[in-house]
């Protein structure tokens, strides 16, 4: 059922960096080794809907409905511009204190799980993907995209916390220097902001 070909083409595309990557990454430089962990499982649960409304037949709904397609895309865009704009100001939900309690910390998953729940082309991207990977004779296709699906969020897992460990291992250079914070924060806000162009003029 899980083909060599599908990890390699799976471990591409979940290595290349994305709004998810981007989001764990910051989080793991801004902040700490903790928070980047809740930052890839709130991004990695943020597959689930998707995920689903592939296997369900949702997802193409979303994609033969312009409508749909544009309010969900719209309302993503407008996640990614609040994003930047809180990180822009040191006043957005990225910044916290190190330590981090739990209610910080489900919030930080939490932005993770919006980022990719309000991206409608992730919906697209796993009708067109996964159903390559199904066998023509294959008894439960439904079975089958469920299991790939899974595979696929594991190695998403797995990658954003290795993302996020590494960019926290770095970090204490960037706190130390207010300066370079200061540059690497608007570098992230500007980051958001391109994400949120590029989604906006995402077709279907």
């Amino acid at each position: 059922m899980i083909s060599t070909e599908f990890l390699i083409t799976s471990l591409i595309v979940v290595l290349l960096p994305g709004t998810g990557v981007i989001y764990t990454i910051s989080i793991g430089l801004l902040q700490n080794a903790r928070a980047s962990t809740f930052a890839a499982f709130g991004c990695t649960a943020g597959i689930i809907p998707s995920l689903l409304a592939c296997i369900l037949g949702l997802a193409a709904v979303i994609h033969t409905s312009a409508l749909l397609f544009q309010i969900i895309k719209f309302i993503g865009v407008a996640y990614l511009l609040y994003l930047a704009w809180g990180m822009w100001k040191e006043t957005g939900g990225l910044v916290l204190d190190d330590n981090g309690d739990k209610a910080s910390m489900l919030a930080v998953g939490t932005k993770g799980f919006l980022i990719n729940i309000l991206n409608p082309k992730l919906s697209v991207f796993f009708l067109a993907f996964l159903p390559q990977f199904v066998p023509a004779q294959a008894e439960s296709p439904l079975i089958n995209m469920l299991v790939l699906g899974v595979v696929f969020m594991a190695m998403t897992l797995f990658v954003f916390i290795f993302y996020g460990l590494l960019a926290n291992s770095v970090s204490t250079y960037v706190v130390r220097s207010p300066k370079i914070m200061k540059y690497v924060q608007r570098a992230f806000s500007a980051t958001f902001a391109m994400l949120a162009a590029k989604l906006a003029f995402a077709e279907r």
